[in-house]
């Protein structure tokens, strides 16, 4: 019988293993009246008809939006940012937040620069679909968030966990078949082996992106509200009905933060622990 890897066992051997890298941000599992808000707030999103509606600014108007959001929300997102991590030696919450001029696409995202020093990137199209202040403040806090909580460096560590898991466990597959039959064809081993790490390193990748996407969510809730501005107004952005692919084929802004009703339950969840504390404390 050639020997065929299994896939499927290998993948979630990958799964299993990766869940100990753990994630940094306990995510709030949601009530059900606040999944049933959130269930209707996606529906209005969904619906041209009743989507939140919002003035489109001209291009200078809307640069004076942003530049005042920015100026509301940086200091505030650093400094959660040093209360989070001041535990983490050399940790840097100095964040530049920069506009993108040269993609013509609405995105937002989190990078580090060639020195490595953390980046908040906006677009311009972005910033002139923006339909109010919440919607900008509440994004930038979510990329605010994957830095904060470190999701780049751990998406790293789980792609190359990934592919030495499913490294080992083909040249396992590959020592067990030649045991059982010397003389077996070897000629495709090593691709095999390249072709099933590129695998791994792609599951490990993908292994916590939901997660990622939610603990973001939570951290932007911190950050928006502190800042001022309502989070569950700025989320209603990710439930637009956008394709989660440009018209040149690269994923869009929703699809590297996919629109689904758990995004806005997770908010409306945070936001009510946030008024519950400061009930308390009062």
């Amino acid at each position: 019988m050639p020997y065929r890897p299994f896939v499927p066992c290998a993948s979630l051997a990958v799964l299993t293993v990766l869940g100990a890298c753990g994630t940094t941000y306990d995510v709030p599992p949601a009530s059900e009246a606040n999944l049933i808000q959130a269930r209707a707030m996606f529906a209005e999103e969904q619906d041209p008809a009743t989507a939140q509606r919002g003035e489109r600014l001209a291009p200078a108007m809307a640069m004076v939006q942003y530049q005042r959001v920015v100026a509301k929300v940086e200091p505030v997102a650093e400094q959660f940012c040093r209360s989070q991590t001041a535990e983490i030696p050399g940790f840097n919450c100095d964040v530049t937040i920069s506009v993108d001029a040269k993609t013509a696409e609405r995105n937002a995202y989190q990078h580090y620069g060639s020195r490595g020093e953390p980046q908040v990137a906006i677009t311009l199209p972005f910033i002139a679909d923006a339909r109010n202040p919440d919607e900008l403040a509440f994004v930038l806090g979510h990329e605010f968030g994957h830095h904060i909580a470190q999701h780049i460096e751990k998406q790293q560590q789980q792609a190359v966990a990934g592919a030495l898991i499913l490294g080992a466990l083909t040249a396992y597959g590959q020592a067990q078949a030649t045991a059982a039959n010397p003389y077996r064809y070897t000629g495709g081993d090593s691709r095999e082996m390249q072709n099933m790490m590129n695998a791994g390193a792609a599951v490990g990748q993908m292994a916590f992106s939901q997660t990622y996407e939610l603990e973001s969510d939570v951290i932007a809730t911190y950050i928006t509200r502190a800042a001022g501005f309502d989070p569950v107004l700025g989320a209603r952005f990710f439930a637009k009905p956008e394709e989660p692919r440009t018209p040149g084929g690269a994923l869009s802004f929703w699809g590297t933060h996919p629109a689904d009703e758990t995004r806005l339950a997770t908010v409306l969840e945070t936001v009510g622990r946030l008024d519950a504390q400061g009930a308390a404390a009062e």
